[in-house]
């Protein structure tokens, strides 16, 4: 009779595993990149704000450089207040904005509905003329312009610088493609209900396009609030000149340039919207990205 032994296994010593550096992924350093370029951005747009701001509530000794002790001022808004009729061009930038938003959502929802829901003989060339006029520069244009509203006698109105705006390639754009996502049914059904073409239009198609007109709007008033060239060319009085072209007045001193007074004058007129991006930020964001923006 034998006697065996078993075998005594043999101790495993455990491995620590090595530190590994975590590695960036393709889509990480994608995501770095465009955090780093979106900070620089924001940086390269707030420094010209911030300096607009120091130089607007101080006097203009301290416009150029900086000082903890350089007191705080209103009178450069005074001053830019009762260098120019800021209230008349305040009333002539709100009418006209007005003027040219409410001209453009009534043409572009008509002619946008036209090319989405109707055939008729050469409607695809007559978009692709649409699509067009986005390519070209406007400032092609202002020679052309000045002729017609010389000759319609609308020179220094706001009239005449509202025309040449009314219709709007892109607004047409926008809401064709928003107004093609409509459901046939839905125009099926309301046509079943006795609802003639006028009817459809404005009880179906439009409440459904909200956020595209939203967005639109937003981008037409920050436009032509901001808009400069055309306004300048064609008026000649203070009646009819928008803050933008008012702005010159401060530029055009026989006692030099006043830096405190120009971003003084330059915050009251970006003020209006200023403040509303600052109240309307959310809705501005979600309009556009409903509509379809990127």
């Amino acid at each position: 009779m034998t006697n065996s032994t078993s075998p005594t296994p043999a101790r495993l010593t455990p491995v620590k595993p090595r530190a590994v550096l975590p590695a960036f992924s393709a889509n990480g350093r994608a995501n770095l990149i465009d955090t780093a370029g979106a900070w620089l951005l924001g940086l390269l747009w707030l420094l010209p704000l911030l300096y607009a701001f120091w130089s607007a509530f101080h006097p203009s000794a301290y416009a150029t450089r900086f000082s903890l002790s350089a007191p705080l001022t209103l009178e450069n808004f005074v001053h830019a207040w009762q260098a120019a009729p800021f209230g008349r061009y305040l009333i002539n930038t709100f009418a006209l904005v007005t003027v040219i938003l409410a001209a453009q959502l009534v043409l572009a929802t008509l002619a946008a509905y036209a090319f989405a829901r109707f055939t008729f003989r050469g409607s695809e060339v007559a978009f692709m003329i649409v699509l067009l006029q986005l390519m070209v520069m406007p400032d092609v244009l202002i020679v052309e312009n000045y002729r017609t509203i010389a000759w319609m006698g609308l020179r220094d109105t706001i009239l005449g610088i509202a025309l040449p705006y009314f219709a709007s390639a892109f607004g047409i754009f926008l809401l064709r493609q928003a107004f093609k996502t409509v459901p046939r049914e839905l125009d099926d059904a309301a046509r079943v209900e006795g609802a003639n073409v006028w009817q459809v239009l404005w009880r179906v198609y439009v409440p459904l396009a909200r956020p595209v007109y939203v967005a639109y709007a937003l981008v037409s008033i920050s436009h032509h609030w901001n808009n400069f060239l055309w306004p300048l060319i064609v008026t000649n009085s203070v009646e009819a000149r928008p803050l933008t072209v008012g702005l010159q007045v401060f530029a055009s001193t026989d006692q030099g340039i006043d830096w405190s007074m120009i971003t003084a004058a330059t915050l009251m007129t970006a003020a209006p919207l200023f403040i509303a991006f600052l109240l309307f930020q959310r809705q501005f964001v979600q309009s556009f990205m409903r509509a379809g923006i990127r």
